[in-house]
This record gives C-alpha cells, structure tokens and sequence, in this order.
C-alpha cells in the first residue's frame, strides 16, 4: 500500500493565487523601482548574538568539537547502514540522512546561509586524512596541482547534482541504507582525492553538488560573512584572507573579503575571520533575498545551475506523486523497459530538465522582443535566471517540511535503538510535532516568499535591460507565475512518503 501525506487545503491555494494575481497587477501598473538601499547590522552589535559569532568564528576548539559530533554521526551513518535492518523507515542510516539531514539542510539555509559547509563531515574527514594538524605540527599530503581550466566552472557540480538526483529518485537510494552508506563513503573519497590532488578545496569549489545547492540558495540567506570596514580591506596588502597565515589555512575557495559580494563559493569556516590582522571580518544580517535581487554578479555556468535545480527541484515533486508510478509504467510498456525502468526514469529526467529550460529560453526571447532591447539573448538568460532561485528554494523548503516533519515522528526511539541504549521496541507513528495547520501555513507562506522575492528579483534585474517597466515584464512575470502555480498545485496533491514513519 502506498502511504501519502496530505495535499495543501484547498483555501490556501485561493489565497496564494489571490496574492500573485494582486502583486501580478501591481507589477504591471507599478514604475520601475529607484536606487536599492540596503541597511546592514553586524552581529558583534548585538549582546546575545555577537557573542556566539564571536565565539564560533575565532574558537577553533568549538569549531572542531561540533565537526567531530557531525562526523561521529555520519560514521553511524555508514555503521547503521552497512550492517543494520535493510527497511529504510526501521535503519537510521536512511531516516537520519534523507528526512533529517537532507530536509533540514535546505531548511537552515533560510536562517544560516552556507553555515552547514563550515562543519560538513565530507570536508572535515578529507582534510584530516591530506592535511591533519597534530597540534603545532602542521602535515600537508596534497600535490597541490592547479584544478585544469575545464573543471574550474560549476558545470562539474551541476552534472554531479543530476546525477545524485538519479541515484536517489531512480536507483532508490534513499529507501536502501545499504546504499545510502555506499553513497556517503564516496563523497568522501572524491572530497579526499580531490584534496590530495588539487591546491585548496575544489571539490567544494567545483565539484560537490551539495555544497554548490547550498551555495546558490545563500544568496537568500539574511547573513554574510563580510568586512566590517571596507577601507580597511581597500588598503589591505598581505590578504591574509586569500594566501593565510602561518596557523590560519587560506580561504578553501580563494574568495578576497574585500572584493566579495556574494555567498555563493563562502563555506562560512571562518578561516578569513580568524586570519585577518586587522579583526575586520564578521557575521552581519542583511535583508533577506537582497543578494539575488541585486548584487550577485551572473555567469553562464551559473545561470544553468540555477535553472537545472529549478527544474530538479520540480521533478522531486512530481516523482511523489501517485500518477508518476502509472506514466512510468505505460512508458516502460511501450519502449520494453522492465526490472527497475531505469530507462523510463532517466528519459523522464532528462525530459523535466528540457521542459524548463526550454520554457524559461522561449520567455526570454519573447521579453527581449516585447522590450526591443538592444542588449543580446545571453545576457537577458543569465541576468533574469536569478528569478527561478527564490521560486526552487521556498518550493524546496515546503515539500521537506513535510519529510521532515511527517515521517521523522519516532527518529529519536530510533537512533538510541541503534545506539544500544533504546528500550527494545520501535513505535510506528506519523504524529506531527506541530499542529497540522501550521504546517499547512508554513507551507503557503513560503510559496507567497517565492514569488514575492520573485518578482522583487525581476524588478530590479530587468532594469538593466530596459528602460520601462509596464507590460515588457509581462512575459516572465508569466513565467514565474507558472511555476509557481505548478509548485503550488504540487503541495496541493496527496504525496508519496519517502520511507514512511519511523
């Protein structure tokens, strides 16, 4: 039998379209925004929280404990997976990573930005295997080679991201521990050979798919390691930041503080923190979403990326919903798939990434001829994509709001059992922590988040490509208010459960 969660109530699927609609019309009519003014407060300004940020940035030791927790539970991870229970919803293998971590990941974004990279066990274990520290002694095991030219783009982590997609939707990887524990040693072996190989940390800067999602979602993040005053960095000559000290290593992904304007490539370690002479580095709290409303700077390989995990994120939903299995299964028929329809999935995965892409191409077109702008067709693709971000993002945060929240009831019984320490009998229950209408709120705020920010991103990105607003905007604000309806109309169906309570 299979298990579904509830669909969104239809009344929320009212008020969300009633709110597009009106911020629609008010687009229309609305003169092209002024000047963006942003306002930012350091956190060392603040008692309760400056002090924490303190704490976390400039102490290694705490820094160093909290990897070594995350590392002891990824080597559960593996142990639990290896030779545990091969039920998916009975081993804390599959529960602990994909309706914990995974969903909780893209979740804490929204509050932390890049902060899980500062502690990911994948970077941490790799880094003490090639360059351990042994108190004073500092070891360095890598060859220290130059990443070649063709891997130094985001296009390895994006092939990296359709193929783990593959993995966990096609091949199940999710709902198989054993698998799931084969899958996370790899990351660690590609994180360890790409730092023995490669000068700095290009598996986080290229190659992982995880840190490059969780990178590009930073930029709607309300934090940013920053400077605290930029004429310091200005006439900065050692960048210490960039090339590190004799104790501090230098910035894994080789990013200048002075010159930083966005969170994509910071892993938040606080290396350039702890380095500068000078103490003008720190945590400060921006407006939300400012980084992909205006200063995050596009790039070809970037623009893709970020209409890919669009898409990808719209092909999770759709893979968990009911009529998904039949379409598979009449596919398979006709082509002579059988065993795992591997062939049928991936055609389909190939076919929700094409969908998008070419949709979102044809907008662009249609804009550039409604507008008569001079301005080329590859630089109106690189400079609107940043409107599918917000839109992925709130949809991807709806949808793990209900992994996490429905099918982690009992994960604590679960992981003292696997500890030993449990009392002897698993409870099977989906009961929610929160009351099921809060759920439901959460979920139909965030999707009004998404294509609020959404719009304000089209506002002021397509100011450098036309000089009036009015009906030009008409073809993508189109766009956004199709994906954002499909989003919408996906929360609104009854969806699969991953793996089903613990």
């Amino acid at each position: 039998m299979i298990m579904t969660h509830p669909g969104l109530p239809s009344y929320w699927g009212y008020i969300v379209w009633a709110f597009m609609l009106i911020v629609s019309l008010w687009v229309i009519v609305a003169k092209m925004p002024g000047r963006l003014t942003i306002r930012h407060i350091q956190l060392n300004d603040i008692k309760l929280l400056g002090s924490f940020s303190r704490l976390f940035t400039s102490s290694t030791g705490l820094l160093l404990f909290i990897r070594i927790i995350v590392v002891a539970l990824f080597f559960l991870v593996i142990y639990s997976g290896l030779t545990g229970t091969p039920v998916p919803a009975r081993n804390i293998a599959t529960v602990l990573t994909w309706n914990i971590w995974w969903a909780g990941l893209i979740i804490s974004i929204f509050f932390l930005g890049s902060a899980w990279c500062a502690i990911c066990p994948w970077d941490a274990l790799a880094n003490w295997f090639v360059k351990p520290r042994l108190w004073l002694l500092k070891m360095n095991n890598s060859l220290e080679l130059k990443p070649p030219r063709w891997m130094r783009t985001v296009w390895p982590a994006l092939l990296m991201l359709i193929g783990l997609t593959w993995l966990e939707l096609g091949y199940g990887v999710t709902s198989d521990p054993y698998a799931t524990a084969l899958l996370s040693l790899l990351m660690v072996v590609m994180a360890t050979l790409s730092l023995a190989i490669f000068r700095n940390k290009a598996f986080c800067h290229y190659i992982c798919p995880v840190g490059r999602t969780v990178g590009f979602y930073a930029q709607l993040a309300p934090i940013e390691l920053r400077p605290i005053d930029p004429d310091i960095c200005a006439q900065c000559t050692g960048l210490e930041c960039f090339n590190g000290t004799d104790e501090v290593d230098p910035c894994p992904t080789q990013l200048v503080m002075g010159s930083l304007t966005q969170n994509t490539y910071c892993t938040s370690c606080g290396n350039c923190v702890r380095s500068c002479p000078d103490k003008n580095i720190s945590w400060r709290l921006r407006p939300q979403s400012q980084e992909a409303i205006s200063s995050a700077r596009p790039h070809w390989d970037e623009a893709w990326f970020m209409l890919i995990l669009l898409a990808l994120t719209s092909f999770h939903g759709i893979t968990m919903m009911e009529f998904w299995e039949t379409w598979m299964q009449q596919f398979a028929q006709i082509i002579g798939d059988s065993g795992q329809l591997l062939v049928s999935f991936s055609t389909g995965l190939m076919v929700s990434i094409i969908i998008p892409v070419s949709i979102y191409a044809l907008f662009i077109v249609i804009t550039r001829w409604i507008s008569g702008s001079d301005v080329g067709f590859k630089p109106f693709f690189m400079g609107l994509v940043f409107v599918t971000l917000p839109l992925a993002f709130a949809y991807h945060i709806a949808h793990n709001l209900n992994h996490m929240l429905r099918e982690t009831a009992g994960a604590g019984q679960l992981l003292m059992e696997t500890l030993g320490m449990g009392s002897g009998s698993l409870v099977s229950h989906g009961r929610l922590p929160i009351p099921e209408e809060a759920l439901f709120a959460m979920q139909g705020l965030l999707m009004m988040f998404g294509f609020w920010v959404a719009v304000k991103v089209l506002r002021y990105r397509i100011k450098s490509f036309v000089s009036e607003a009015g009906f030009r905007l008409t073809p993508i604000l189109v766009f956004i208010i199709s994906v954002n309806g499909f989003h919408l109309w996906l929360l609104m169906q009854p969806m699969i459960m991953r793996m089903g309570g613990v």
